[in-house]
């Protein structure tokens, strides 16, 4: 849990916060020192590139930096739609300095990695490139700003760079034309309609994307690239600003772009007071959902008056979206989910949307509850316990931002900065605004915050749209829908809104504190570990990096595998039905409004060990509704099919892997799944829990002792288990090369490819080997890109390798077992011949192992992210976790986050090209092509290209037999169950 915890905060910056003096404010003065931002060293340079600057401590000796161009999609030409996009990942090929991708091999050799959406992004109005570096070497931020330089005016715009990239730009654009892409792309038109941002999605037209000429391209880049529409952003651990700023300088003041730059023209949006519908129909949609967007121009955001009216809306849409989730939670609810958010669209548009996703047929009734509570906050506004409620939330939120404010992370910096030069969004520091907030916000009355119903009218600006899988909203139902709401309204036939009544307190009774029965000290992971006189024992470690965070989480042996398969599918569901119920003894809806400090979060877990869940017909009822309309949902997405294939194939139709299906769900007991979780959940001497934050243990012990130590212990043991005792789950690898093409029918083509290699790793050497198979696994994500992409030029965008472990009982002797799997999408076309040399690439390495520059490069990257790391409370928790439950543990924590550190440098000092190649032979199947599986989806063909194939095939071809596969096969619920394996968290 990631708590807003005021007593483990520290004392003195708690206080300097409630002394803050209220401000008499000026409405009309304006917010901060424009145009000069807040913190920064901020300047302009003779070419007319505007620099920021600041010094930042987190995380140590990293930089954030970055390029943000005032040059976007709708800048292009009909023959250049997508070309914005295309110069963005041009960028990193060549440049008149770095060619050949070095680019991307100097990111990777300093630890800074290069991946989809990590580096750089295009949007209609601005492109933006990104760079995370280490600088505890000068010479690195030199060379990562040289790069930022590199693309403001030296990006290579040759046909063979072109050519190269064309393939990774394709298989973006394919990605993005599945069942979201596709509503997002219609809903986008809708909304733009009558602009030219209407015709200029980022990622463009297949046409221009296959077929664009570097002069096209080129064309672009020297009309709009031009230094006065570009700002460079550098805020790290910096010595002092004042040289990063000459290294500014020295990199970019003799750049020179063309003369005469154009003016970047602003393209309105035409309002329009008419109510806009569409129904989209989308066959492999996951579900039918609802959107209603009010468009508005942009507001301005400088004056006092300006901030304050942006609090406002924010308690509005804070205030309506609880409404929206209890009303999601009342028996037979209209909508599973519904939210509402302001978003800048583009530069001259703003939009409200909400969204909701229903059962199916249900997008009218859903639209209905939509409009008809926004109609009720226009008619009776928010009460003032709603407003009182989303006040001290907010609060909160500027308290703990205020109580951090040396601890913001470098990006979190940035991004303000490149807003402020984007869109002249005010930078003014968190002690201003904290002070600011806590002086306008006890001002902001219900009738304010409810004024802003007002905006969300259907009359003006309104556009609203219907998904469905299966057509059954039309255009007139809708029209309907809105003017009987309207009606409602006009004749004041709206019912007030009805409160539930919120307890005030989480605990009625406080229990009888507990006592530390045994202690221990840990100084060598800085941890305290205490063992209750109820037999729980409770990790904690105090941290400095976040003054207002507290996390926790906790575990015990023993879970969903030691049930027998008849059980599985019952209990499976026991977290979701007692989530719907309450399984801290209140429902969702009631807990949503209490702020969540460690006490409170405490409490909640007392809650949870001495609740009895017991199922009610109506909870239940939705739960299922909603399972069901999942699985469904799953069934209409092409990757279904594949991903079942992928696990039955795999992991040998084991049932904790097979795709729950409708008719399981109907037999599921729900007093059975109650009666597990409620087990789970009753003995509290199996449980460790750790604890991760801004600890005072003089405040948080005694809450400790109450609240875990209080929880009763049964008289007898309740899902005790040994761990060396629970079992495997059940599945095997195949023993031979297995390669299937999965087909499935598809609006529109797509191809995803998985190549799978059993993994055993023996007992003796297992510390170094799990960390081996980590190092191994980014060296050949890393290889199959270059190889694949780079160097190649075929049609991936990406490629990700995982490991799987799980399903290993967690023994301190036995073997283990699992897999190792390429991921990636491609051209249909060119599925099988991708297979063969990824398959190629890996037997490379196998047989010559990889460069040194290849091993450097992969320990840059786990030192760097293991720096990180050791600088977040997370990593800190995840580590104490693994701790405890590495096969190693024998009852001293240290002693084994002390071999698990020494096995981490231990392989990295051991890892060497030889090494390396050894280790891949070792782990994986040697050579790799004795022994794997390969998946690929493919589009369904038409009967008649089937059976021509048949006939047409030679019988060499004909054993890779397509699997056949109907489309109503069931899919893979997706849900939040949770699937425990071996412990309960």
């Amino acid at each position: 849990m990631d708590l807003i915890s005021g007593e483990s905060s520290k004392v003195l910056r708690k206080q300097g916060f409630r002394s803050l003096k209220l401000m008499s404010v000026d409405m009309e003065q304006e917010l901060g020192n424009e145009p000069e931002p807040f913190g920064a060293d901020y300047g302009r340079l003779d070419n007319g590139l505007v620099y920021y600057v600041r010094r930042n401590s987190k995380p140590r000796m990293r930089a954030a930096l970055a390029l943000a161009v005032k040059v976007g999609s709708v800048l292009e030409d009909e023959d250049q739609r997508g070309v914005a996009h295309i110069v963005e990942h041009l960028a990193f090929s060549a440049t008149t300095k770095y060619t050949n991708h070095d680019i991307v091999k100097f990111l990777e050799s300093i630890g800074a990695e290069f991946g989809p959406c990590q580096n750089a992004m295009t949007t209609a109005d601005e492109t933006i490139y990104e760079l995370f570096v280490p600088v505890d070497k000068p010479e690195l931020l030199s060379q990562a700003i040289s790069i930022l330089a590199e693309f403001s005016s030296e990006i290579r715009v040759s046909k063979e760079d072109l050519e190269k990239e064309r393939g990774a730009v394709m298989e973006e654009y394919r990605g993005n034309r599945n069942a979201t892409g596709r509503m997002q792309d219609s809903h986008w038109q809708l909304m733009m309609e009558g602009s030219k941002y209407a015709e200029r999605l980022p990622i463009g037209l297949e046409k221009v994307i296959r077929s664009v000429p570097a002069a096209t391209v080129k064309k672009f880049y020297q009309k709009w690239y031009h230094l006065c529409n570009m700002a460079v952003v550098a805020v790290g651990d910096f010595p002092d600003t004042k040289t990063v700023v000459d290294l500014i300088k020295t990199h970019f003041e003799d750049k020179r772009s063309s003369s005469n730059p154009p003016e970047i023209p602003f393209f309105p949006v035409p309002s329009h007071e008419d109510t806009r519908f569409s129904c989209f129909v989308e066959s492999e949609a996951a579900g039918s959902a609802v959107m209603i967007s009010y468009k508005m121009p942009v507001s301005d955001l400088k004056t006092v008056k300006d901030y304050r009216d942006m609090l406002a809306e924010s308690m509005f849409l804070h205030a309506l979206n609880q409404r929206l989730f209890k009303i999601s939670r009342r028996k037979d609810p209209p909508f599973f989910a519904c939210s509402v958010a302001a978003d800048v669209l583009v530069s001259p548009l703003k939009a409200y949307i909400m969204s909701s996703s229903c059962k199916e047929k249900g997008t009218l009734a859903s639209l209905e509850s939509m409009l008809l509570e926004v109609a009720r906050v226009r008619l009776h506004g928010f009460s003032d316990r709603e407003i009182s409620v989303v006040r001290a939330l907010m609060m909160s939120e500027i308290e703990s931002a205020y109580l951090e404010r040396d601890q913001i992370q470098s990006t979190s910096l940035r991004d303000e900065y490149i807003q402020h030069f984007l869109h002249k969004e005010p930078v003014i520091g968190i002690e201003y605004e904290a002070q600011l907030q806590k002086s306008l916000l006890p001002q902001i009355s219900a009738s304010d915050v409810s004024r802003y119903s007002e905006k969300l009218r259907t009359s003006c600006g309104c556009v609203i749209k219907t998904m469905e899988p299966r057509s059954a909203a039309t255009v007139d139902d809708m029209r309907n829908v809105v003017s009987k709401v309207n009606s409602l309204g006009e004749e004041m036939k709206i019912a007030p809104w009805d409160e539930e009544k919120i307890p005030e307190e989480v605990v009625d009774e406080k229990p009888t504190p507990g006592d530390v029965t045994h202690q221990l000290e840990y100084p060598e992971v800085g941890v305290t570990e205490l063992t209750l006189s109820n037999g729980m024992q409770v990790c904690y470690k105090s941290t400095d990096f976040l003054d207002d965070q507290v996390l926790f989480t906790g575990f015990a042996y023993g879970g969903l595998s030691e049930l027998p398969e008849s059980d599985y599918i019952s209990c499976s569901m026991g977290s979701t039905i007692a989530g719907e119920i309450g399984m801290f003894g209140y429902k969702p809806s009631m807990l949503m409004d209490m702020l969540a400090d460690l006490e409170t979060a405490l409490q909640l877990v007392y809650q949870l060990f001495t609740t009895n869940v017991m199922p009610q017909e109506e909870e239940v009822g939705i739960v299922m509704q909603m399972a069901e309309e999942a699985v469904r949902a799953r069934e209409r997405d092409p990757y279904t099919v594949f991903a079942n294939r992928v696990k039955e194939l795999n992991y040998g139709n084991s049932y904790f892997f097979r795709p729950i299906r409708i008719n399981e769900l109907r037999k599921v007991d729900p007093v059975k799944a109650c009666e597990y979780f409620n087990s789970c959940f009753r003995d509290p001497s199996t449980f460790t829990v750790v604890i991760v934050g801004n600890l005072d243990p003089s405040i948080a012990l005694p809450l400790i002792l109450q609240y875990l130590g209080g929880i009763p212990k049964p008289s007898q043991p309740i899902l005790n288990f040994n761990r060396d005792d629970l079992k495997g789950l059940p599945f095997t690898f195949p023993t031979k090369i297995t390669r299937e093409f999965v087909r499935s029918p598809m609006v529109e083509a797509q191809c995803s490819v998985q190549l799978c290699f059993p993994v055993q790793l023996t007992n003796g050497t297992m510390i170094e080997e799990i960390h081996c198979i980590g190092f191994l696994g980014k060296l050949l994500e890393t290889k199959i890109i270059q190889f694949l992409r780079f160097t190649h030029g075929q049609q991936i965008y990406s490629a990700e390798v995982s490991v799987f472990l799980g399903g290993n009982k967690p023994s301190r002797t036995a073997d283990l077992r699992g897999d190792i799997s390429v991921n990636f999408s491609c051209d249909p076309e060119i599925s099988s011949k991708l297979v063969d040399l990824a398959l190629e690439e890996i037997v490379r390495l196998q047989e010559e192992g990889p460069s040194q520059e290849d091993i450097s490069a992969i320990l840059e990257i786990e030192q760097r992210a293991h720096e990180n790391g050791l600088q977040e409370n997370y990593y800190w928790l995840d580590r104490i976790l693994r701790g405890y439950q590495s096969r190693v543990y024998a009852g001293d924590l240290g002693a084994s986050c002390q071999i698990l550190e020494e096995g981490r440098l231990r392989m990295r000092e051991s890892l060497a090209p030889q090494t390396a190649q050894a280790a891949l032979q070792r782990i994986l199947p040697h050579p790799c092509k004795k022994q794997y599986t390969a998946v690929i989806l493919m589009p369904q063909r038409s009967r008649f290209g089937f059976l021509s194939s048949i006939f047409a095939s030679s019988p060499e071809t004909r054993y890779i037999r397509d699997t056949k596969i109907l489309a109503g096969i069931a899919g893979l619920a997706v849900l939040v169950f949770s699937i425990w394996r071996y412990s309960r968290k």
